[in-house]
This record gives C-alpha cells, structure tokens and sequence, in this order.
C-alpha cells in the first residue's frame, strides 16, 4: 500500500479571507508542501527530479469541502500517492482538524514535465518507486467539467509575483483569477463545497487573460463555471458547487 505521510500546520491569518477561512491558493500551498516534504523524506525531492530534467506538473483537482480551515486552527494534512499508469500520478490529500474530522478531502493528478521542451513525459519508475504506489494501466476518468453556455467576463494581467521558481503561474494562482469575479457580496454569503478544476496550458508573465463565469442555480444549489482564456485559447475549466450561508438564507 502507498506511504502517507502528515505534517501538522497552524493556520495563520494571512492565508485567510475576509470571512477568516483558509483561501484555495493558501490551502492548496500547504498541501502541496506536504507533498514535497514527503518526497525529500524518500529521497525524491525537486533534485533528484531535476537530475533526469524533469519537474512534476498538477493538471487536475477534485475537492470534496466539509468545512475550510478558519484562522488560528491547527490542521493535519495528509498525503498518499495512491496509484500511476504511464502518464498520470493519482496523489489524494485530506485535511483533518485536531478532533479528526475531515474538513476536505482533495483527489489530484500529476505528470512529469520535461523542462526542455515543456511537454508531457512518461512515468518514470526509479522516481515513483520509494512511494509504494499501486501501478495501473487504465487512466482514471475525471469528472466533467461543463463548459460556459453565456457567461460574464473580467481581464486580468499575469503580474510578477504570479510566476513561482519553475517559471510559470503557480496552479493555485489561477483561484485567485476565478474566484475574485464572483464579487465581495457572493463570497462573503456562500460557502465552496465541491471544486473540479482542470489546467490546460500554462500561462506565462506579462499575459492578458480572460476569467469567465457563469452562475446558475438549482433548487438550494449554487454552481459556478469558470473559464480562463486567452485569445479564444482555454488554459483552465472549473466548475464550483457553493451552499449559501445560513445566516443569509
């Protein structure tokens, strides 16, 4: 069975919003570390991925949201590398608060990019292997993302510090993107309770882009889609299930 691994992290008030609950690229930049921290533990860290002139590269999440972490909480994270075929890693990460309840549970892929050429390489065994993870031939299917019918539109431009230290947009940037033109009013009433999120292509500094949205409702039910482009290309898709607070229905 794949290894876990768990690192304790106390929320601080600056990975925190307005409503003092944890923000997607904060939370997403905790688990993320605890990946990296267990891959140095196995001998496998940004190094000894580099050496074969690689780098790993995220290109799905899927977010199951109980409760977000609040400011001030001491949180466990935990992660599994759970399986891998040619192509795709499979990693879960669930976040527990300090009774051991799952506040969110969070499924992602990830490939290994060649740093050259930037393109998708195959699975390679001597990186994968000290993770302990369960090989497969399928490729898991990912849940569908449903595109905008007639959505609105806000541009943004890729600033410096949107750039991290392998030279292009931090995935969990593209949130900040996709959930800012939801507005202060919607995201101070409503509470995230499951995210799909896909990364197309990377976007790179100095790059005007285009988030769109579009809001439908169902029932008790609030969905967001999400689109970023950029010259009619598609770089990122999301979909978004929301609860409005109770205290505002």
């Amino acid at each position: 069975m794949a290894q876990k691994y768990t690192k304790k992290h106390e929320v601080s008030y600056y990975e925190c919003d307005i409503n003092k609950t944890m923000t997607f690229p904060s939370m997403l930049g905790v688990v993320i570390k605890t990946s990296e921290e267990q891959s140095d533990h196995l001998g496998r860290g940004t190094d000894f991925v580099s050496s074969f002139g690689l780098t790993w590269v995220i290109t799905n999440y899927s977010m199951k949201i109980n409760r977000l972490p609040h400011v001030g909480e001491t949180i466990d994270v935990t992660t599994q590398a759970m399986q891998y075929n040619k192509f795709f890693c499979y990693r879960n990460f669930w976040i527990h608060d300090e009774e051991g309840n799952e506040l969110v549970e969070i499924e992602s892929v990830f490939v290994l990019m060649d740093l050259v050429n930037r393109k998708m390489s195959s699975v390679n065994e001597e990186i994968i292997a000290p993770f302990e993870s369960e090989k497969i031939k399928k490729i898991k299917r990912q849940e569908k993302i449903e595109p905008i019918e007639s959505g609105l539109m806000l541009p943004y431009r890729v600033r410096f510090y949107d750039i991290d230290s392998n030279q292009h947009v931090n995935n969990a940037m593209y949130f900040n993107w996709i959930i800012d033109v939801l507005g202060y009013d919607f995201l101070t009433t409503h509470t995230p309770k499951h995210v799909l999120i896909r990364f197309d292509k990377e976007v790179e500094y100095g790059n005007e882009i285009e988030s769109h949205y579009e809001q439908t409702v169902s029932g008790t039910e609030v969905k967001t889609r999400h689109e970023i482009r950029m010259q009619e290309q598609l770089y990122c898709a999301a979909n978004i299930s929301w609860e409005k607070n109770a205290e505002t229905k």
